[in-house]
């Protein structure tokens, strides 16, 4: 198992800020050969406990996020498994936020505090990430992009863009929307 400080520094330092959000195999490789037994590991200690060691300090909470939240869109692309943690990362990023800690983060590293929420299918996730994006966030992209995720939901309910992987049966208006290359994070 990785701990807090190899995940960090993989994603902050040894990853160009260019792979974060564009889908390549060899970086999806990387980060599945690197870090999926240790975000298995991190994903079912939390099935039956319900909080994690980690979340006792500031940067290895952010570590926990990252690897529940960013590495299975890597490792999973295209799959259900993508989304698989998501409850997990989101959970530890409220528990972050209740206390503040996210303040305690570099403005650089800060918005993957508020990711989860960001892949949340739930409009209060949604309402609360564009808050804090736009109240402890100074980067107006990420806000920007919080902003287009909360639209989505708003509009139906879900991500229409996950309807094919997660086996959903999409509506004529999504069909619709994402015919026209709506928007799609």
């Amino acid at each position: 198992m990785k701990n807090p400080d190899d995940i960090l520094s993989f994603w902050f330092e040894e990853t160009p800020k260019k792979h974060w959000f564009q889908a390549t195999s060899a970086f999806d490789a990387e980060i599945r050969q690197r870090f999926e037994m240790t975000g298995t590991q991190l994903a079912a200690s939390l099935s039956a406990q319900k909080t994690h060691e980690w979340e006792a300090k500031v940067e290895s909470s952010l570590a926990l996020i990252i690897a529940l939240d960013q590495f299975p869109r890597n490792m999973y692309r295209d799959t259900p498994g993508a989304f698989a943690w998501d409850g997990h990362a989101l959970g530890a990023a409220e528990r972050m936020t209740e206390k503040g800690w996210d303040l305690k983060i570099d403005q650089s590293r800060r918005a993957f505090v508020y990711m989860p929420f960001m892949h949340s299918e739930d409009m209060a996730a949604q309402n609360k990430c564009v808050s804090l994006c736009d109240s402890r966030l100074e980067d107006d992209n990420t806000l920007h992009h919080a902003k287009e995720h909360r639209k989505l939901i708003e509009r139906f309910g879900r991500f229409p863009h996950r309807n094919s992987i997660l086996k959903r049966e999409s509506t004529a208006e999504e069909k619709q929307f994402l015919a026209k290359g709506g928007y799609s994070p």
